[in-house]
């Protein structure tokens, strides 16, 4: 007798519907970011890297004392060695921010989660601040992001375009949280995904929030883009899988989404990582 082996679970393990139709998987994502030890191509001549571990070893005692305030590590005077030096050693994480004024300020999470580098740029793109910064989320990004935004949304529903259904009591909602908001305080979350919305319903929302300055790119599992609007402590937080297909479109009343933020445990968790780094390299 001869036997077939078939796998047990997974595709083909399950015998054919009748009406020929197949079950169509959700792609699962292929990589994850994980943290690894940076990799160093300068000459580590430790007489030429005395800039750099000064501000390295400043950065430590700023990982050990949070949550206590530190002040922000300047590192625009660093000569090319121990700029480069420090840019490989912290590395990109998995978030960046840029919030455009008169000044365009840029800021990108280490590897070190809760380590913050800032650059602000003048009108030509030359960098004319850099720092580094620990914490849960920079303190420009609280301080700046809603300065000037409207304090409510206009909910004056005449002559509403065509085909507009859902947006209306949302902005309604929206209002209500708004003015019941308190930093720190729970985040309230609308989830666009789940309630049948139009195109004009969408269109009419973008266009009574604003657009605000602020915009964040979380890289984990696929994106997540959150922008700010112009409406105070109002965020569109858009969540996209690996093959960049929106898969969670949302609202949120907060101070920042918590996609966006490091935790406690991270910035501890970075602190020792920083130490075994020091030791290795410096």
């Amino acid at each position: 007798m001869t036997s077939i082996s078939l796998p047990i679970f997974g595709q083909g393990s399950q015998p054919a519907e009748e009406d020929g139709v197949e079950l169509d998987y959700l792609a699962m994502p292929e990589e994850m970011t994980t943290y690894r030890m940076p990799t160093i191509s300068v000459d580590l001549n430790a007489a030429d890297l005395a800039q750099a571990k000064t501000a390295l070893q400043q950065l430590e005692q700023n990982l050990a004392k949070y949550p206590a305030t530190s002040q922000a590590i300047d590192l625009i005077k660093l000569d090319q060695t121990n700029r480069q030096f420090v840019d490989e050693l912290l590395g990109e994480g998995e978030v960046s921010m840029l919030c455009k004024g008169a000044q365009t300020l840029r800021i990108q999470e280490s590897v070190l989660a809760g380590v913050w580098r800032s650059q602000r740029l003048d009108a030509q793109k030359q960098i004319v601040t850099d720092t580094l910064e620990v914490g849960i989320i920079p303190q420009a990004i609280l301080q700046t992001t809603f300065a000037g935004a409207a304090e409510h949304i206009d909910t004056d529903m005449r002559a509403l375009p065509d085909g507009v259904m859902n947006a209306p009591p949302l902005l309604a909602e929206l209002n209500a949280k708004i003015a019941e908001y308190q930093p720190g305080a729970e985040a309230h979350v609308i989830n666009l995904s789940l309630l049948p919305q139009t195109e004009q319903d969408l269109a009419l929302l973008e266009q009574r929030l604003g657009k605000g300055a602020v915009t964040i790119l979380s890289r984990g599992y696929g994106n997540c883009r959150i922008d700010a609007t112009a409406t105070r402590n109002v965020w569109w937080v858009r969540y996209f899988n690996s093959q960049d297909t929106l898969i969670l479109n949302t609202l949120e009343v907060s101070d920042v989404p918590n996609v966006a933020c490091a935790s406690a445990e991270d910035i501890a968790d970075s602190y020792q990582r920083l130490q075994e780094i020091l030791q290795v390299y410096l």
